[in-house]
């Protein structure tokens, strides 16, 4: 079992620029009218509670005309900033690869084959109003994340935070957000939750051993045990070398900048 706990600096949602590409030779009517074919599939598989007495209503009646219209400006905003800030357009290759992406990883075919067919089962229609809101908006948090642009200044922030506080015992003294998570390997059995006051997280082996080797590259001075991660002593060795008490650097990932610490191992 570990116990650790993290130090998070979450920047602040940026906006991107109100700009609509011309792409692909469809009016923004045309794209409204397929989103609204699109929302009728899944709102036509959405289950309606049994415990209401009411009547499931038509799309019309929960969805507005201006609530299509905003989807699509979204997405075609998004894929236009992708443009203008990375110089990254959207290819169709990778519109290709988008639509090959959703058809292999569906978890409900029978609907993904109803989206198609309400798009004609064009390949074009399917490209543009189907992967392009998807792979536009997943494309611009990647590039958004990590562009030091927007997040420079908390960057530089959060690290002198840290510098003023480079103790464990003063890290809930930050301006950051302060959580204590503790790692449990399951075995699949039911077992009770040992410690109220830490947010506690379940991990099967997989997960532990992924878990335990993330904490080995981080709080073994850089130098990981490169052991056979299915001989029990070495996983012994990995949980051995991870040092407790020892604040990290400061790190980033999609979400935010943050340090973490391991508290504890038992």
């Amino acid at each position: 079992m570990l116990a650790g706990t993290l130090l998070a600096f979450l920047p602040v949602e940026a906006g991107t620029k109100a700009s609509h590409p011309a792409a692909a030779g469809l009016t923004f009517a045309d794209r409204v009218a397929y989103q609204h074919a699109i929302e009728e599939v899944y709102w036509r598989h959405r289950i309606w509670p049994k415990e209401r007495p009411d009547p499931k209503p038509s799309l019309d009646a929960v969805m507005s005309q201006a609530q299509l219209e905003k989807k699509v400006e979204d997405y075609l905003r998004n894929s236009q900033a992708l443009e203008d800030y990375w110089h990254r357009p959207i290819t169709a290759e990778q519109l290709q690869a988008e639509i090959d992406r959703i058809a292999q990883h569906s978890k409900q075919p029978e609907v993904l084959r109803e989206l198609f067919e309400a798009l004609g089962n064009d390949p074009f229609l399917i490209a543009e109003c189907l992967a392009r809101p998807a792979l536009a908006k997943r494309l611009l948090a990647s590039w958004y994340a990590y562009d030091r642009r927007f997040h420079d200044e908390l960057r530089q922030r959060a690290k002198a935070d840290l510098q003023a506080h480079p103790v464990i015992e003063q890290m809930n003294q930050t301006s950051g957000t302060y959580s204590e998570i503790e790692f449990v390997k399951s075995d699949g059995l039911r077992e009770e939750n040992s410690r109220e006051a830490r947010h506690s997280v379940r991990l099967n082996n997989r997960e532990w051993d992924e878990t335990v080797q993330k904490l080995g590259a981080t709080f073994s001075n850089g130098h990981p045990v490169d052991v056979d991660a299915g001989v029990p002593s070495a996983k012994d060795a990995r949980i051995t070398r991870i040092k407790t008490g020892v604040l990290s650097a400061l790190q980033e990932d999609e979400r935010s900048y943050y340090a973490s610490a391991v508290l504890s191992k038992t």
